[in-house]
C-alpha cells in the first residue's frame, strides 16, 4: 500500500469502542469517519496495542505518523518495551512443510494487507497481533505461538507477545525474503550445485517450475526465458537497483526472480500468485488469470511497462531493459500512385509535411525514410500448401532462419495494408545484446485463427547475421558482434486459439538444455529444441 500512515495505524480488529469515537490530534478536533483526511482509518487504530505500536513505529524510520497516533491513542498510557528472548518454548511447534509466502499478503480474516502476521504453526494469515486482533484470537483459539511479521521479518509469541530472536528462524526469514549480495549474483552462473525441498526432491535455483495457476502457461513461459537474459536477472536480484521505484509491478517481478533463483526454498517451484495480481492491475486486466493469452503480446507489454515504471527514457541506455533488448531499424516506405494523388490533390501542405520526414516523390511514389527502436523483430513465415501428399497427411513444410531474415536486409520488399496500401524495407542498423525474434504462426481471417504450422530450422549456437544481413560497419574502436547463441526458445503445441506453450532454456553453468512447461522440468538434448514448432525465442550475444 502507499502511504506510511497506513502501515503504521491497522492492526487487525473491526470492533471501536464508544470512547474513542472521536479523538484529538494535536490541536484539531477530527472525526474517524472523516474521508479525506489521514485519520479516516481511526475506527481501524482503536484496537492498536502499545506493542504494536512499537513494533511498527520503530522499523525503517517510520515514527512521525505513529508518535501522533500515540499521542493521540496512548496518551496518559506509558509506552511498552517489547520484550526480546531467545528462549521461546513454542519453537518446536514450527512447521516449514506448510509455510507459503508465494501469495498475496492478505489476512485470512480481514482480507487487509495491512500489518500481516504469517502462522508458523499453520502457515495462515492474520492480521495484527494487539489484544483484540485476528492473529491475537487465532493464538488463543488455535493454541498456535510463533508468528512472523511478513513486513519486517520480526517473530513474535502470542499471546505473551514478546519477541523472539533464535538465529534458527532465518531460514524462514530468506524464504520469505530471499536476498543475494553482488558476490553472489557473480558467481550465479558458475553454481553446479543442486539444492534439496522440505520434501526430499531436489531442484536447480534458476530451474524451477512455476505453478500454472490458470491458463498462465504464457506468463510462465515468458518469465523462465527472461530469467536467462544474465543483465536483466542480475539486476532485479539485488532490491537496492530499484528500491525507490514506485511501481508494484517492477517488486512483485523482483521478488518472483530473487525465489526462481533463490538455492534455500522449502519447495522445489515457485507460485507467480503475487506477479499475476500485479501484471492484472497493471494492464487494466488485458491479461488476467483464467484467459489464455499471447506470450508475444505479453513479452511486449512486460518489457515496454518495466521500461516506463523503471523511470526509463527513450535514449538507448535508458534502462536495463533497452540496455538489454533494444536495436535499431532502418525503414524505408513507399506508398503507391493512388496515395500519392490523393495527398497531391490535398493541397502542398501536407507534401511538405512528408518530405520533411526525409520523404521523397519520385514518379508517383512517396518514399519516407525514418529511424525506428525495436525490442523484437517479427520474423513472417511462407504460407503453409494447401495440398496433402499421397498418404493424404499435409505436409508440414520447413524453412530456415536465414532465409524469413532477408525480411531486413534492406532490400526485401514487405507489403503492408494498414493503415494504407504500402511497399516496406526494413535493415538493421544496430543490434542488441540480446536479440528476440517472433515468428508470426497465428493469423485471424474473417472466421477464425490459423496457425502456420512450418518449422523454422535454426541454429542453436553461432547464428551469424552478418552473412544473411548486412550490417552497419563499426567505428574504428569497436568490433562488429554478429554472433549469438541460442538461451531461450518458446514452443506452442495444439490448436490456435486452445493448445498450450512451452520452453526451451539453457543453464549456462553447464551448458545442458532444459524444457520448462509449468511445474514440469526435465533435461534435454539440444537436438529437441530445433525440431518443435519455435514461436518466440531469445539470442544472446557472444561478446568474444
Amino acid at each position: 500500500m502507499g502511504g506510511k500512515i497506513e502501515e503504521a495505524d491497522v492492526n487487525g480488529d473491526l470492533s471501536s469502542s464508544p470512547e474513542l469515537k472521536r479523538q484529538k490530534v494535536g490541536h484539531h478536533e477530527m472525526n474517524p469517519t472523516t474521508e479525506n483526511t489521514h485519520s479516516s482509518l481511526l475506527p481501524l487504530a482503536s484496537y492498536y496495542s502499545e506493542e504494536e505500536e512499537e513494533d511498527d513505529d520503530d522499523r525503517e524510520g517510520r515514527e512521525e505518523e505513529g508518535n501522533r497516533e500515540n499521542g493521540s491513542l496512548f496518551h496518559g498510557q506509558r509506552q511498552k518495551q517489547v520484550e526480546v528472548r531467545r528462549d521461546c518454548p513454542y519453537l518446536d511447534t514450527v512447521n516449514r512443510q506448510v509455510l507459503d509466502f508465494d501469495f498475496e499478503k492478505f489476512c485470512s480474516v480481514s482480507l487487509s494487507n495491512l500489518n500481516v502476521y504469517a502462522c508458523l504453526v499453520c502457515g495462515k494469515y492474520y492480521q495484527g497481533r494487539g489484544k483484540k486482533s485476528h492473529a491475537y484470537t487465532h493464538s488463543l483459539e488455535a493454541g498456535h505461538h510463533v508468528y512472523i511479521n511478513l513486513r519486517t521479518e520480526r517473530v513474535y509469541c502470542l499471546p505473551d507477545g514478546y519477541e523472539v530472536n533464535d538465529p534458527s528462524l532465518d531460514d524462514i526469514r530468506h524464504v520469505l525474503n530471499p536476498r543475494f549480495n553482488r558476490e553472489q549474483v557473480d558467481h550465479i552462473d558458475t553454481n553446479k550445485q543442486w539444492s534439496r525441498a522440505l520434501d526430499g526432491s531436489d531442484y536447480l535455483p534458476g530451474m524451477v517450475g512455476l505453478n500454472n495457476i490458470k491458463e498462465t502457461d504464457f506468463v510462465n513461459v515468458t518469465i523462465q526465458s527472461l530469467m536467462r537474459v544474465t543483465p536483466l536477472r542480475n539486476f532485479f536480484l539485488i532490491p537496492e537497483n530499484y528500491q525507490n521505484c514506485r511501481s508494484p509491478l517492477v517488486h512483485r517481478f523482483g521478488e518472483l526472480t530473487r525465489k526462481i533463483w533463490h538455492a534455500r526454498n522449502f519447495k522445489g517451484q515457485v507460485s507467480p500468485h503475487e506477479f499475476l495480481q500485479a501484471v492484472m492491475k497493471a494492464s487494466k486486466k488485458r491479461f488476467r488469470i483464467g484467459v489464455q493469452s499471447d506470450p508475444v503480446e505479453f513479452m511486449s507489454w512486460l518489457l515496454n511497462t518495466l521500461h516506463t515504471d523503471l523511470g526509463g527514457s527513450k535514449r538507448p541506455n535508458g534502462s536495463i531493459i533497452y540496455r538489454c533488448f533494444q536495436g535499431e531499424l532502418e525503414v524505408v516506405k513507399e506508398i503507391q500512385n493512388k496515395q500519392c494523388s490523393e495527398k497531391k490533390e490535398n493541397g502542398d501542405q501536407q507534401n511538405k509535411a512528408s518530405v520533411s520526414q526525409e520523404g521523397t516523390v519520385v514518379e508517383n511514389v512517396l518514399r519516407e525514410t525514418n529511424r525506428m527502436p525495436f525490442l523484437m523483430l517479427g520474423l513472417d513465415l511462407p504460407p503453409p500448401p494447401l495440398f496433402k501428399d499421397v498418404m493424404e497427411k499435409n505436409i508440414i513444410p520447413q524453412v530456415p532462419l536465414f532465409n524469413i531474415l532477408k525480411k531486413f536486409d534492406g532490400e526485401s520488399v514487405t507489403e503492408v495494408v494498414r493503415p494504407h496500401l504500402a511497399r516496406m524495407r526494413y535493415r538493421v542498423i544496430r543490434l542488441p545484446q540480446y536479440l528476440i525474434l517472433h515468428m508470426r504462426r497465428f493469423t485471424k481471417n474473417n472466421f477464425f485463427m490459423e496457425k502456420n504450422p512450418t518449422i523454422v530450422n535454426f541454429p542453436v549456437k553461432n547464428l551469424e547475421l552478418k552473412d544473411y544481413i548486412p550490417l552497419p560497419t563499426p567505428n574504428d574502436n569497436e568490433r562488429l558482434r554478429s554472433k549469438y547463441d541460442l538461451i531461450a526458445n518458446i514452443v506452442h503445441d495444439g490448436k490456435p486459439g486452445e493448445g498450450s506453450y512451452r520452453v526451451f532454456v539453457q543453464r549456462k553453468s553447464e551448458e545442458l538444455w532444459y524444457e520448462m512447461q509449468d511445474l514440469h522440468v526435465s533435461e534435454t538434448l539440444p537436438q529437441m529444441v530445433a525440431l518443435s514448432e519455435a514461436y518466440m525465442q531469445i539470442y544472446e550475444q557472444q561478446q568474444q
